[in-house]
């Protein structure tokens, strides 16, 4: 190996690396909001790191959400959960697109998808898939253990 070709491979190890950190920083902006729905600053970190036409698809419905309609349910479920966190556990990025499980955590003060907690409290968890382009998220495909926050809810 010459020096010319050790040189190229370790500044294309120190750029892909970069791009690593940058990308998973913009990634962690979107849990920043779901665990500070009311924070006006945590909802302007998201918009600066999501594109203008980000979508988030929580299934096959159609029904994607823009992303002025996620920031409402966001903020909708911060005023039904004060004590919502979500807690990222693994991130793994390849190439433009970085996978991510995490734990939701919350207790409704108020009945949740039909369900009176009774000050119960769900522990799930979730697993999103961003990809990002020109270092934004563009796209968001999502997927959370809904019934089973509703079967802690309930005591079952």
């Amino acid at each position: 190996m010459t020096f010319k070709t050790l040189f190229a491979s370790a500044t294309l190890a120190t750029l892909a690396t970069g791009a690593f950190a940058d990308d998973t920083e913009t990634v962690n902006t979107f849990y920043d909001m779901l665990s500070n729905p009311g924070s006006q600053s945590h909802v302007a970190a998201f918009v600066g790191a999501t594109s203008e036409d980000w979508i988030s698809v929580g299934g096959y419905s159609g029904n994607d959400k823009t992303r002025d309609a996620f920031i409402g349910q966001v903020g909708g479920f911060g005023q039904l959960m004060p004590d919502l966190k979500w807690a990222v556990q693994d991130m793994h990025q390849d190439e433009n697109f970085v996978t991510v499980r995490s734990r939701a955590t919350g207790t409704p003060v108020a009945p949740f998808f039909g369900v009176d907690g009774e000050g119960r409290s769900f522990d799930i968890m979730t697993i999103d898939i961003h990809q990002l382009e020109n270092g934004e998220i563009v796209k968001t495909w999502h997927v959370e253990d809904w019934a089973g926050a509703l079967q802690q809810l309930s005591g079952k």
